[in-house]
């Protein structure tokens, strides 16, 4: 059996939101519309800044608008902005996730991440970071290869076990030797499944779903990083005000 490093991307690898930064791009590109943004986005974004908000519903409204946004409209031109992006930002990382998907593959182990982002953005961080294989959520498209406006998530803890369970069989990995690295809820069930969760600079949700679950809090790391310093944590020394 084969041990796995099972990564999260947005908050974890790469150090804000990537949808934010798509939402840029499709406003310049008139695929969202400006006044769109500030008034259906950009009140979870203030609420989240100021830290009266929570970061999940900031992440589900952002989810809600791109699958409207993008429906009608060809495949083709929807990855063309998604791989910019990527270009542009795709190596504005945490240095501690960065240093573990290398230390990961020095050891051997199945390099994998599993993302809420969609699945052309996932692909894509995932041929720069040399992911051996990814999950992210799916934007169905009908037979003109045009986005129909719906949404097969993989930001909800729940469809992140299940991809879990998916690539167990597929590379038959042992859960209980493996590792996931995760920031918000949605990320929990892949902790509870393997041995060595570890949360990297974790949403307070998250933290209280960890502290409560004596199995996981036993077993779980806290990575923080600020600036240019990284820190482990005692999931117990957190202070939740």
């Amino acid at each position: 059996m084969q041990t796995a490093a099972f990564f999260d991307i947005d908050g974890t690898l790469y150090r804000e939101v990537f949808m934010k930064e798509l939402f840029k791009r499709m406003i310049r590109s008139e695929i969202i519309r400006e006044e769109e943004w500030y008034k259906e986005v950009k009140p979870y974004y203030d609420q989240y800044d100021r830290r009266v908000g929570s970061y999940d519903d900031y992440l589900l409204r952002m989810a809600t608008i791109y699958t409207e946004a993008i429906k009608g409209y060809h495949r083709s031109f929807i990855e063309h902005i998604i791989h910019n992006v990527v270009r542009d930002m795709g190596l504005r990382n945490y240095l501690f996730t960065r240093n573990r998907i290398k230390w990961h593959k020095s050891q051997g182990h199945k390099v994998l991440t599993i993302s809420g982002s969609p699945i052309e953005l996932v692909k894509e961080m995932a041929k720069l970071h040399d992911f051996d294989d990814y999950r992210g959520s799916i934007y169905p498209m009908d037979d003109k290869e045009r986005y129909t406006g719906e949404v097969i998530p993989m930001w909800d803890s729940k469809s992140k076990q299940k991809a879990i369970y998916d690539f167990k069989e597929k590379y038959d990995i042992d859960l209980d030797a493996s590792y996931a690295y995760g920031d918000t809820a949605g990320d929990f069930s892949m902790f509870q499944l393997v041995g060595h969760p570890v949360l990297v600079n974790p949403t307070k949700e998250l933290v209280n779903l960890v502290l409560n679950d004596s199995e996981v809090k036993h077993k779980a790391e806290v990575a923080v990083e600020r600036k240019d310093l990284i820190y482990r944590v005692k999931i117990e020394e957190l202070v939740l005000d």
